[in-house]
């Protein structure tokens, strides 16, 4: 079964129901989904798609990442729908704690493949791990970030700020300024090599 795409701006905007009637209404469709009606799956994603890619974008800022767990989720609640107990809470905050614990597996995940460089790092050069840990912690503080975005070129700068200290996506980053999408991902893909370099995690 495949799943629909991330949530869009042209997409439906989000029903208005009272809390009580979307509830009700989620477990219906949740019912159906158990059952593998892929009608019932398309409304419920379109009436909660975008509450789900806002929760993911909170924990995650990134907006490509944030798709990708945002498609998890769903394709949990497919396989998972005929699990959901109304007894134990509503739809709503169902499929709210699945998408958190997806945003949060997500970042540590990248984490961990971080600490993974960094620990293959400091064994290819024989270097004790413990003052390897503590010079990556040392840098990883606010001032350390400071300077090593002082690094970048001014365009990276600004792409790097208004992505991840703004919350824009790569289409706003671009229109703020003037740019082709394309530009804008490859300033902000060279920028935080640079900066990963720069504090030592890369």
């Amino acid at each position: 079964m495949d799943t629909p795409n991330a949530p869009h701006s042209e997409a439906p905007a989000a029903v208005t129901d009272p809390p009580a009637e979307l509830g009700q209404r989620l477990s219906a469709l949740l019912e159906g989904i158990g059952r593998g009606d892929q009608a019932a799956f398309a409304e419920f994603y379109q009436l909660t798609s975008r509450r789900v890619f806002g929760m993911a974008r909170r924990v995650l800022i990134d907006p490509e990442l944030s798709e990708d767990t945002t498609q998890e989720v769903f394709l949990q609640v497919w396989q998972n729908a005929a699990k959901f107990d109304p007894s134990a809470g509503s739809p709503l905050s169902w499929l709210m704690t699945i998408s958190h614990r997806r945003a949060v597996d997500r970042v540590r995940s990248t984490q961990s493949a971080t600490d993974r460089e960094a620990k293959y790092g400091a064994s290819s050069q024989d270097i004790d791990h413990d003052a390897v840990a503590d010079e990556v912690g040392s840098r990883l503080e606010a001032e350390a970030v400071v300077r090593c975005l002082a690094t970048l070129t001014e365009t990276q700068q600004e792409s790097v700020r208004l992505a991840y200290y703004g919350g824009l996506t790569y289409r706003e980053v671009a229109e703020r300024l003037h740019a082709a999408v394309p530009t804008i991902k490859s300033r902000i893909r060279d920028g935080l090599i640079r900066l990963k370099t720069c504090l030592g995690v890369s």
